[in-house]
This record gives structure tokens, sequence and C-alpha cells, in this order.
């Protein structure tokens, strides 16, 4: 779906996604078949990007099968550790036996509270484990974050100048850089 931003397609799931895992499991090569998808498309776009659910089900591994690389937002809260060693699990899983170019694009650390301590303990040990693979942006916790999809609208149409819109603006420049690219409409 063309979205009314430029240079921004969007493929939203709907109601009928919801048997999708129980259909997948009687499928043959059903780990590939967004992989195959995908194929037809990758070369219109600089990224795809495909928000997967939080649960490790065959959607999940559909996408980590077609992805080149992961983005893993981790929230600056105490359970968001615990669940990081299952996903870090699955991707080894997955690059042992379904896509062995996966790699691990950078750790997003979000909904960081500068007023907590945990929140700061959260970013020292992901930074003390990922290193370098931590992203220099943070997404810290914002209103204007919660308030813009009940308008319809991303964060940064809805409050450009709020904080979490320009965490989002500083995190999509690390992105262009960390892959050597510039903005479609800068090279058009």
């Amino acid at each position: 779906i063309n979205s009314y931003m430029p240079f921004l397609d969007i493929l939203p799931s709907t109601i009928n996604l919801v048997g999708a895992e129980i259909e997948l499991v009687s499928m043959e090569s059903r780990e590939y078949l967004l992989n195959q998808a995908l194929k037809e498309i990758d070369d219109k776009y600089d990224f795809i990007f495909i928000d997967c659910p939080p649960s490790l089900g065959l959607l999940t591994l559909n996408a980590l099968t077609s992805a080149d690389s992961v983005l893993i937002p981790v929230q600056c809260e105490y359970f968001a550790l615990e669940g990081l060693g299952q996903l870090l699990n699955t991707i080894n899983i997955v690059k042992k036996n379904l896509n062995e170019s996966l790699g691990i694009e950078g750790v997003l650390l979000t909904m960081f509270d500068t007023r907590l301590r945990l929140s700061h303990q959260v970013v020292e040990e992901v930074k003390k484990y990922f290193g370098a693979k931590v992203f220099n942006t943070i997404i810290h916790r914002n209103v204007r974050l919660s308030e813009a999809p009940s308008h319809s609208k991303p964060v940064i149409l809805y409050d450009a100048s709020s904080v979490g819109a320009q965490n989002y603006i500083s995190l999509a420049s690390e992105l262009l850089q960390r892959n050597n690219l510039e903005p479609k409409r800068m090279r058009d």
C-alpha cells in the first residue's frame, strides 16, 4: 500500500493473519514462504522492515528466514533482558539451519526513562554484552509516542519536534550511515 508519505509503502497485517500460524504448520517449505514473496519486490526498496510479534512462532521464523539482519528492540525494563536470551538462541538456530547470512543489525534501546536507575542498568548490561551493535540512538519514553497511533499518524507527522520523533529521526540516520546509504530522495 502506498502511504501518503513519499518513499514509504506499508503492508499492514489484517485479521486474516490470525490463522496463518495454523495454516503454515502443514505447508511444505513453510519457513521460506515470506522469503519467496519478498524476492519479487526486493529490488524496489532500500529497506524492508518486518515487524514481528514477540512470540517466536512460524510467522517470526518466516521473517528471520527472509531477513538480512535483525534489529532488536530492547525495552529498558527488567523482563526485556529475560526474553533477549531466547531471541538470540532462535537467531542462532535460524542462522545455522535456514539463513546462514542472518546477522544482527543492531540493538535498539527503547522506553528509556532517564529518571529510573533500572533504565540505566539495562543500558549498561546491553552495551556490555553487545558492544558496538548497540545503536547510539536511544528511544526515550515520550507521551507523543503513545499518542500518535491514536491519531493514525507516525510520531514524525504527529509532532515532529517531540523527543520521540527526534529519536526516530536519529535512528533512521544511524541506520543509513551503518549501511552506507543516503536517503533515496537525495539520490533521485
